[in-house]
């Protein structure tokens, strides 16, 4: 089954086992306190910073030194090294003994415990260690001294500050006192196998054995080097679809491998994670992970840890977890808790901590799963997978058929893994098993000579204790055998139900995915442009309860990774879990099962369940291949001895290497191994080639955002080094959720294809909302200093509310001065913008939101739609000293030069229409405020009868509302009426003066600010017109007027200028408009810059003449002709000096140009040529920079702010990539 090879390294891809080791105290060192493992401040409630430093520095002089935890240390590790996969040691320590070592004495119980844990590497690659620990005699006196004078210390500590009996600590004391003279002195110790794939129960078994055989009074038949040397270098993989029998100390020990066609591997106790959690639970749970929330498991049991996180992340085929993945987060890693990225973390609990007291860095977007107490919390805003109370009745059906009930907290406790019962069972193998060791030729000659002498000899077999019954043989190991197959076939069988719901609901996924890349370099090159998965037409395809799920899911990080990785089978082989599926996709075909249609929420129970447990158990029953035996080695003689109950020093020249030969060695190997071994060297090189030349550039968010912590790396720059790469991943998250919220809003106007039918797009806008609301919270929740409610981004705002308020009662930011050439909203008073005003309107108006995240998203939505996100966000944060006072040094916000760039990809967001507050909260009551408007020149501004009005939306309306008499504006609160369609208008013809010419009738939604106009300009009356007393009016939704805008609203308009620009370019060519009309045109690029170069420019003087943009620009030009001439511009950079040459070239050759063209014509043949030659953003930082400007604008002025002008530089750089042509009419007569 293995090759040869002359080291460790190069059997190491096929051996069972990568290393042994042991882990526990150095009695060299002494006790050391473990500073990371003994309290870990998460869990408490924030305390001043004084006394928290004892606590941070391990020395919790509180307790009782048998209940303190020191340092452990990996006391031996064999092989040395493995090449592809080297030891890590402080990894292999911290998770080991995440406690550090414990302590106890005769009178406390010792049972050894069992758990597992896994390292994932930098490349996503997984290592699995299983570990036993036990408890073992303290021979040292210096430690026995050590720990009775700290014992001592600690009584003298506590007879001091005690005074008075109080907290019950005095209670505890007996338990935990230590005295050197009466009491036996123990100390935990854990035996480590550390395996390249999850081969739990084997392990487990091995371990078991092996401490069977320390804690037995009577020594193993062979020396512990010769079984940890067979399980290191002589127990291969068993092969796909195989079986594989090798021995430990006592017992067989047996496992399988699934074949090409089955589920991966999975060896941890699903039906045990069913039973800690409860059907419902563990679906839920399982739907967070599907979603990619941040799911965070709690218990005090390690083990329970991992079978919970293994079991899920096992249900996930085909898809895999792509995010930070710690099932035992050590205590040294808690800073992790603080990343802003979906993660699946195990955090272990100190006994007696209950919920309450946990205090996590972000809990807006959490699913926090209390594994001992079977409880879930799950986020708000949660989707429900698919049929699920069909899905789970199901699980039901199979677990209730293996014994296991599906309610949670129903597992039984597992039995101890050093077993009860008698000591080990010392008799021969079963003739059987000789026998299939012959068949395998794994017997010596001398073996082979005594197998052939018992079968003849039955008599002599029966006195030698060898037997060939099949009871006898499976004796006290039948138990352990018939649990394990149980498992294994219930694990299966829970697996293939999940397998079959991702089948049924993406049986048709390939007709979907988006293949345009000639090769693949050019889609690795183009990925973020590309569209790769047709998801508008896939949500039309599928039944209506599913949509609020798969539209999330369809978003997440694993299916984008599945969609590339069926793109890259084009050229490159299939991935191996992607293969499996499209196989099982591709058998229904054939069997014609499929869903009975599409659009059908019919439910299809899993088909092939008893199948799948057959191969199971036919591997396990019927043995493929069986191990070489573990056998004497070349030992010194002396070594090695037996002594109950103490792990012996191990010989570490017999453990360091390989055998330089076997009995393998001269064995050919079978075609069947041959084709084994080269299929997984070759899934190997194909894994390793992918994730070397293609993955990493191949994936959406950037390998930042998944950083996997490296547990070896706790210096205090790599930690700052991560954090780094959080922000940039932040960063970068932003850009694409913003660039594809503008692409799903502009549909076919935008440079990708559009997406289809309303409601699905209504859908998908929904979807990325949320999605946006949760990055925010993320953002908000990074590197806080003390958490203080769910939801970060809220607490934020509640704190700079109570600032603000003890200054300024109400802030609004001024529209400018009131000259303006049309008045889009008469009647009406201008609304106050601002932050705080807008979190009072969240507040009262929509009762049923009970929680911080659910105002905080309300609020999101809400500046979204009045397009003030990132204007609020801003606010928000220009309070530095609350910023600081929030946050530590290395938070997202604090971080300004990605502060401003995330502030500027929000600002984006205004370019498009949102109705996310309006659409979402249809129940709440708004107020509204409408305003008639008469024609005063031909008419009554007043009517002496009796007006009515009743205003209609898509959601309902306000019903017919008296108005009164002489009021031309009026109030009034009703349900939500969504967007305004109609305005029915009236009176009852009663007075002298009851004709009345009506021009508008104008509605504002009080909480949104939208605005719409109702036009009439007809009379209400008998006798004129057409004798109406009632009018239907057709409302239209009122855009701002833009000609003298707020500095934010200058900034929108210049980034459509550009975007208009972009998106001609990126029109097919018979599509296109007229160049000109983007450059010249009423919002054309010259027009907004006019707009950029108008605020605070001082040009009314009175009783002076007035002062254009281009005098400004000709002082400029005359100063920077000054400095040349003095020799000062030689002195400045190469690039800004030639700026500087080619702007004052370019203003004298439109200066001296023979046309009569005026200083704003000027001004925009200056623009244009600019545009065309790709200098504007060169000439704007010159301009900025000008001393001149000091006397010309104001402090205020967009060009005298630094930020401001970089922003714009950066718009207009993203021009530089099309080719502008000018008209010849535009710049005759002008030769530059």
């Amino acid at each position: 089954l293995s090759g040869r090879g002359g080291s460790g390294s190069a059997l190491a891809p096929c051996r069972f086992a990568l290393y042994f080791c042991a882990c526990g105290l150095d009695t060299d060192t002494g006790l050391e306190p473990d500073e990371l493992s003994g309290e870990w401040q998460v869990s408490r409630r924030p305390e001043p910073a004084a006394r928290r430093i004892p606590s941070a520095a391990g020395e919790n002089l509180e307790q009782s030194p048998l209940k303190r935890t020191f340092k452990s240390k990996v006391l031996c590790h064999y092989p040395e090294n493995v090449d592809w996969n080297p030891f890590d040691q402080d990894a292999v320590s911290m998770l080991c003994m995440p406690k550090g070592l414990t302590f106890c004495t005769q009178r406390d119980r010792r049972d050894p415990w069992f758990h597992s844990f896994l390292i994932t590497r930098e490349d996503g690659s997984r290592t699995y260690g299983f570990v036993l620990t036990f408890y073992e005699e303290v021979t040292s006196p210096q430690i026995c001294s050590a720990m009775q004078t700290l014992q001592q210390m600690h009584h003298a500590e506590h007879a001091t500050s005690d005074t008075s009996p109080s907290s019950g600590s005095c209670g505890d004391c007996a338990g935990t006192l230590y005295d050197a003279s009466r009491d036996t002195l123990y100390v935990s110790k854990a035996l480590c196998l550390i395996t390249p794939m999850p081969f739990m129960h084997a392990c487990r078994r091995f371990l078991t054995q092996l401490h069977r055989a320390i804690a037995s009074p009577q020594a193993p038949p062979l020396p512990l080097e010769s079984y940890i040397h067979n399980v290191l270098y002589e127990v291969p993989h068993p092969p796909p679809g195989r079986s594989l029998k090798f021995h430990g100390v006592y017992e067989p020990i047996v496992c399988q491998r699934p074949g090409p066609g089955e589920l991966p591997l999975a060896d941890f106790p699903l039906g045990e994670a069913f039973c800690l959690l409860g059907v419902e639970n563990l679906v839920q749970v399982f739907t967070c992970v599907l979603l990619e929330m941040q799911v965070l498991l709690f218990s005090q049991d390690y083990q329970r840890l991992m079978v919970v996180a293994e079991g899920i992340t096992t249900l996930l085929f085909p898809f895999q977890w792509q995010h930070v993945y710690v099932p035992i987060l050590p205590a040294s890693l808690l800073h992790f808790l603080d990343a802003p990225v979906p993660y699946l973390m195990g955090l272990q609990s100190k006994e007696g901590t209950d919920r309450s007291k946990l205090e996590l860095p972000q809990e807006a977007n959490l699913c926090f799963v209390d594994i001992d107490h079977h409880c879930v919390e799950l986020p708000e805003d949660f989707p429900q997978f698919p049929n699920k109370t069909e899905l789970i009745q199901e699980l039901t059906d199979v677990l209730r058929s293996f014994g296991f009930s599906p309610e949670g907290g129903a597992v039984t406790v597992p039995r101890s893994p050093a077993g009860a019962g008698p000591g080990p069972r010392l008799k021969g193998s079963a003739l059987k098993e000789l026998a299939d060791d012959r068949r395998n030729g794994n017997l010596s000659a001398d073996d082979l000579a005594a197998l052939e002498l018992l079968q003849r000899n039955p008599a002599l077999a029966q006195r030698a204790g060898v037997t060939d019954s099949e009871d006898e043989a499976g004796g006290r190991g039948s138990e352990v055998d018939a649990e394990e197959l149980r498992n294994a076939k219930l694990n299966v069988q829970l697996r293939e139900v999940f397998a079959g719901r991702f089948a049924t609901m993406f049986a048709d996924y390939e007709s979907f995915v988006i293949q345009s890349a000639p090769d693949l370099e050019s889609w690795v090159t183009n990925r973020e442009q590309m569209h790769n998965f047709d998801k508008a037409s896939f949500l039309s395809d599928q039944a209506e309860p599913f949509l609020p799920f798969l539209s999330h899911f369809i978003e997440t990080q694993m299916f984008a990774t599945f969609v590339d990785n069926k793109i890259m089978s084009q050229w490159e082989e299939k991935e191996p879990l992607l293969r499996v599926f499209d196989g099982r996709i591709e058998k229904a075909r054939l069997y014609n099962i499929r869903a009975p249609s599409l659009r059908s929420s019919a439910y299809q129970r899993c088909t092939v369940l008893r199948e799948s447990a057959q191969a199971i158990e036919q591997r396990l029953l019927k043995i493929d291949h069986t191990a070489i035996h573990p056998h004497l080695l070349d030992m010194k003689i002396g070594q090695g001895r037996f002594q109950q109950g103490f792990f012996p020093k191990l010989q570490a020249d017999v453990l360091s290497s390989p055998p330089t030969s076997n009995k393998w060695s001269s064995r050919p190997a079978t075609a069947q191994r041959r084709n084994d071994r080269n299929r997984h060297q070759c899934e190997l090189g194909l894994d390793n080639s992918l994730k070397e030349k293609y993955l990493q550039e191949a994936r959406t968010l950037g390998k930042a955002v998944r950083q996997q912590p490296k547990l070896s790396d706790l210096s205090p720059a790599v930690i700052a080094q991560t954090n780094w790469k959080f922000v940039e991943g932040l960063l970068k998250e932003c850009r694409l959720k913003t660039k594809r919220m503008l692409v799903e809003k502009m549909g076919r106007e935008a440079v990708e294809l559009g997406h289809g039918e309303v409601n699905i797009t209504g859908l998908e806008e929904n979807t990325l909302i949320a999605s946006l609301c949760d990055l925010l919270e993320r953002i908000w929740s990074h590197g806080l200093q003390v958490k203080q409610g769910k939801s970060a981004l809220w607490s934020h705002m509640l704190h700079y509310q109570a600032r603000e308020e003890a200054h300024i009662s109400r802030l609004s930011v001024s529209s400018g001065p009131e000259r303006r050439k049309s008045d889009p909203s008469p009647g009406l008073s201008t609304l106050p913008v601002s932050l705080i005003q807008d979190m009072r309107c969240v507040l009262p108006n929509i009762s049923e939101i009970k929680t911080d995240v659910g105002r905080s998203r309300a609020w999101i939505r809400l500046s979204l739609e009045k397009k003030l996100l990132s204007q609020h966000l801003k606010q928000l944060l220009s309070n530095h000293s609350l910023t600081k006072k929030l946050y530590k040094r290395y938070a997202f916000l604090r971080c300004e030069e990605e502060r401003e760039q995330f502030l500027f990809h929000l600002l984006s967001l205004n370019a498009v229409d949102y109705f996310c507050f309006t659409g979402v909260f249809t129940t709440i009551n708004i107020p509204y405020r409408a305003v008639i408007v008469p024609i005063k020149k031909l008419s009554n501004a007043m009517t002496t009868s009796n007006p009515w009005v009743c205003v209609s939306g898509e959601l309902g309306d306000s019903g017919v509302m008296q108005i009164p008499k002489n009021v031309l504006e009026m109030t009034f609160e009703c349900q939500n009426l969504g967007k305004m369609t109609t305005v029915q208008l009236g009176h009852d013809n009663s007075g002298l003066l009851a004709k009345w010419l009506v021009d508008c009738v104008m509605v504002r939604n009080e909480i949104t600010g939208h605005t719409y106009k109702f036009p009439c300009g007809r009379w209400l009356g008998k006798g004129v017109d057409d004798g109406s007393l009632e009018r239907v009016l057709i409302g239209e939704l009122m855009v701002p007027c833009t000609d003298e805008e707020p500095l934010k609203n200058i900034q929108e308009v210049v980034g459509e200028a550009v975007n208009n620009i972009i998106k001609h370019f990126h029109k097919p060519e018979k599509e296109r408009g007229i160049l000109t009309v983007l450059l010249c045109g009423e919002s054309g690029l010259v027009s907004v810059l006019e707009q950029f170069f108008h605020h605070g420019f001082r040009s009314a003087r009175l009783f002076q003449k007035s002062v254009f943009i281009w005098d400004f620009v000709e002082k400029a030009v005359m100063y920077m002709e000054s400095t040349d001439q003095m020799g000062d511009l030689q002195e400045t950079p190469e690039p800004r000096g030639l700026s500087s040459e080619t702007f004052c070239r370019y203003v004298s050759g439109i200066n001296s140009a023979p046309r009569s063209i005026g200083k704003d014509g000027k001004f925009q043949l200056l623009v244009c040529l600019g545009a065309r030659d790709r200098l504007l953003s060169d000439w704007l930082p010159l301009l900025a920079e000008c001393p001149v400007i000091t006397r010309m604008y104001e402090d205020v002025a967009m060009l005298r702010d630094r930020t401001t002008v970089s922003a714009l530089v950066g718009v207009l750089q993203t021009l530089h990539d099309f080719p502008i042509t000018l008209e010849t009419s535009l710049v005759k007569g002008v030769d530059l």
